[in-house]
């Protein structure tokens, strides 16, 4: 399926993912279509969130709320989804009250046979490429659109623990219980993500990222085994599928939030995302030679002009020394997600803030 699109007038953020030097960092956000908004929360009052998710126009116009509020200032949108839509074409029903919440949650490897298997995307998830292919439009090439899926380990851990977890206990008991079953519970989730994030970039998506939010919770034995073939799978099909089929091969970003970013770095992917726990000029010595994105502490956001203005300062002179004074090959985030409390004005001005200190020739 081909699509005319208008052209993209700002590629900051592909430029950077593929490595190359920009006259400034682009900037996003993780999940900056949603709550801190209050034209998203206004909307929200009267839909159901996957209703949302399931509605292209909705989705569209919630993607495109933040882009349309920084304009000029904001280099990415990010299609409003969610991870868990996964699951839910495997045939698991999720609610979100108000967190994620799997009414039916794998409890033994018997219960796989539950699952819908094999998975047709297009049809269980044609919602997602709709949306994109609504919201590439709606964009009319102001900025890049991005695309994403859970990660299979996180996935995985989702299916099992019924929800959120902060000790994973019934996900990690799999692994050691039913190491073999695990992991081919795993790949066939990465299948999965393979065909869904191929359909997002023939839908338009210019941009993929695969978040693997639960990725720190492993040791690094641990995510070797479990978490990175399932990385690797994703990353090495998604590309020999985009190629087979004459589709461009897009950037593929990486988030193993609490993982060795060296570790991350294994999987081949194109940028490695950081959190705030990491420093930019350790994780380039340490051999990394992907693009970076990162890594502000969302928490920062409530600290105040004066204090957004100095950790800004502050991240950006990490990543210009880690990359032997440019800003090349570096995408300016948080390091994780924005959090619901935020004034979206200190949003605005940390946007700013990065558009300041990370622009060639930027005092150090």
């Amino acid at each position: 399926m081909s699509h005319d699109f208008p052209p993209l007038k700002n590629d900051l953020l592909l430029r950077a993912a593929r490595g190359e030097q920009t006259e400034r960092a682009p900037v996003w956000v993780m999940r900056q279509a949603g709550r801190y908004l209050p034209e998203f929360r206004k909307l929200r009052l009267s839909h159901e969130f996957f209703d949302i998710c399931r509605t292209p126009h909705l989705a569209t116009e919630i993607t495109v709320q933040p882009i349309r509020r920084y304009t000029g200032l904001v280099d990415a949108a990010i299609i409003f989804s969610d991870i868990l839509v996964v699951p839910q074409a495997m045939g698991m029903e999720v609610l979100m009250n108000p967190g994620p919440v799997f009414t039916d949650p794998l409890s033994t490897p018997a219960d796989i046979s539950k699952l819908n298997h094999p998975v047709d995307v297009d049809k269980e998830l044609g919602y997602v490429f709709e949306a994109i292919t609504q919201t590439r439009r709606a964009l009319d090439g102001e900025v890049p659109l991005i695309g994403f899926c859970g990660a299979p380990w996180t996935l995985f851990a989702y299916m099992i623990e019924g929800g959120s977890s902060k000790t994973l206990q019934k996900a990690k008991t799999w692994l050691f219980k039913y190491p073999e079953e695990s992991q081919a519970l795993l790949m066939r989730i990465a299948d999965i993500c393979v065909d869904f994030l191929v359909g997002q970039v023939k839908a338009g998506a210019q941009l993929l990222q695969v978040f693997d939010s639960n990725a720190g919770d492993l040791s690094p034995h641990d995510f070797t085994t479990f978490s990175l073939p399932g990385l690797q799978h994703i990353v090495n099909r998604v590309r020999a599928r985009l190629a087979d089929s004459s589709l461009p091969i897009v950037p593929i970003t990486l988030f193993a939030k609490g993982a060795s970013p060296a570790l991350a770095a294994r999987a081949g992917y194109d940028t490695v995302g950081l959190d705030w726990t990491q420093d930019p000029r350790d994780v380039v010595a340490s051999g990394v030679t992907a693009a970076l994105q990162g890594n502000l502490d969302p928490a920062v956001l409530y600290g105040g002009q004066e204090a957004i203005e100095r950790e800004v300062k502050r991240m950006c002179s990490a990543f210009r020394t880690a990359r032997g004074g440019s800003t090349r090959a570096w995408i300016a985030n948080l390091g994780h997600g924005i959090t619901p409390g935020v004034d979206p004005e200190d949003l605005r001005f940390f946007f700013e803030c990065v558009h300041k200190y990370s622009a060639e020739g930027a005092a150090p």
